[in-house]
């Protein structure tokens, strides 16, 4: 048997499990506590958060842990609904963590345009522009598909939103540990991460969020990530 099935996980890189190893038996304490043991544990999350950060090219305060692509996603979506009420632009071709989120919040009454792809997989610039709506206050569109591979022209794709003053979510589950990604450069406002998509653990997820954009919380009860 060949195993042919990362686009879905990928094994775990030794030296992952080698860095990790300290924090389960050692340096485990709760990241959040005061005491000298919580700093050592907080210092370890901050480091990682500033290492995130330099592989997106972005400000570390603008990297927030998850429990994977998933729920940074639904945090993306309904996060930035509940502070900024308006219309939609996605792809059919989303993960469905994008597809199902927006199939709830249209339950909500939310708007939502959904663009077609051509037989290669591509959006139609086009279409994007003549879908765009006095209203538009977001659009999600994938960098790389997570079933045929195809990479979507994010910068062009972010070069249109930034003229239009238009927040542009990426799921960038796919891409990242393959292809270039670069906040900046791709005028990105929320991207989201899986650590299991390129070596790293199961049940680590990133949300990235430019420094001005506001999200309500998706969980409430914990006081993490700057209490968001």
């Amino acid at each position: 048997v060949v195993y042919l099935d990362t686009a879905s996980t990928t094994k775990v890189e030794q030296s992952v499990i080698d860095a990790m190893l300290p924090y389960f038996n050692d340096i485990y304490a709760n990241p959040s506590s005061l005491h000298v043991f919580g700093e050592q544990a907080k210092k370890a999350v901050e480091s990682s958060r500033e290492h995130v950060s330099r592989t997106i090219n972005s400000d570390p305060k603008e990297i927030y842990f998850t429990s994977g692509a998933t729920e940074s996603i639904n945090w993306a979506l309904k996060g930035y609904i509940a502070n900024n009420p308006g219309h939609i632009i996605t792809v059919r071709t989303e993960h469905k963590a994008v597809l199902k989120t927006c199939e709830y919040l249209e339950s909500y009454g939310v708007e939502i345009t959904y663009l077609d792809v051509n037989q290669n997989g591509l959006i139609s610039i086009d279409q994007l522009l003549n879908s765009i709506k006095n209203d538009t206050c977001l659009i999600a569109i994938m960098h790389v598909n997570n079933e045929i591979g195809v990479i979507q022209d994010v910068n062009k794709i972010g070069s249109i939103c930034k003229e239009k003053d238009i927040t542009f979510f990426c799921d960038a589950s796919q891409a990242i540990g393959k292809v270039s990604v670069d906040v900046v450069r791709d005028n990105i406002d929320i991207l989201s991460i899986s650590a299991h998509k390129f070596n790293g653990p199961k049940g680590v997820g990133v949300l990235y969020k430019r420094n001005g954009i506001e999200l309500s919380p998706l969980i409430h009860g914990g006081g993490q990530e700057n209490d968001l």
